[in-house]
C-alpha cells in the first residue's frame, strides 16, 4: 500500500466514523488515535489533536493533521518558511493581522507566505479539521506570539 491509499484509508476510517471523532467524551478524558497528541496548552485555546503524518523526514517538510474541536483557535503565530492548510473537515477560521477573518470549509486551502503573522481555528458550533503543510523547517517551524482574544474571535464569526 502506497503513502497516498493509507492516508485515504485512515481519512475515510478516521473522519467518517463518529465512532473515532477527535473529541472529549463527558468525562474529559481526551480519546484519540494511536499517534495523536493534544494540543500544547501554550498554543491553544481550546482542544486541539495532531497527528504527524510526516515528520522528521528528508524533504524537510513536515504534515501534520489537525482537528480542532468547537470554539478552540490557536494562538497569533508566525511561520518563518510558510505554510499551506488543507482544510478537510468542518468549518473554521482563518485570518491574518489586520485583515478580516475568513471562514474555511472543507477544500478550502490557504497559502500562508513566510513571517505573516495568523491564527486559524474551529467555529464555535463545528470540528475544523486541515492538513498543516510546513516547508523547510530547518528555518523553524513555528514563531509562537499571543493568544486570540474572545473578541478577537468573536468578531471572527462576525466578519
Amino acid at each position: 500500500m502506497n503513502i497516498i491509499s493509507a492516508y485515504a484509508s485512515y481519512l475515510t476510517h478516521f473522519h467518517y466514523n463518529p465512532d473515532l471523532i477527535l473529541m472529549s467524551n463527558s468525562t474529559n478524558t481526551p480519546q484519540a488515535p494511536a499517534g495523536t497528541k493534544r494540543g500544547a496548552a501554550d498554543y491553544f485555546n481550546g482542544t486541539a489533536w495532531v497527528t504527524m503524518l510526516a515528520g522528521d523526514n528528508p524533504t524537510d517538510c513536515t504534515v501534520a493533521d489537525v482537528t480542532f474541536e468547537p470554539g478552540t483557535r490557536n494562538n497569533w503565530h508566525a511561520h518563518p518558511a510558510g505554510q499551506i492548510l488543507v482544510v478537510t473537515a468542518g468549518r473554521g477560521y482563518y485570518q491574518e493581522k489586520d485583515r478580516p477573518a475568513q471562514l474555511l470549509r472543507a477544500g478550502d486551502t490557504v497559502s500562508i507566505a513566510p513571517g505573516v503573522v495568523h491564527w486559524h481555528g474551529a467555529t464555535a458550533d463545528s470540528l475544523f479539521t486541515h492538513l498543516a503543510i510546513n516547508p523547510n523547517i530547518k528555518q523553524g517551524v513555528a514563531d509562537w506570539l499571543e493568544p486570540v482574544t474572545d473578541e478577537q474571535y468573536l468578531a471572527a464569526h462576525n466578519s
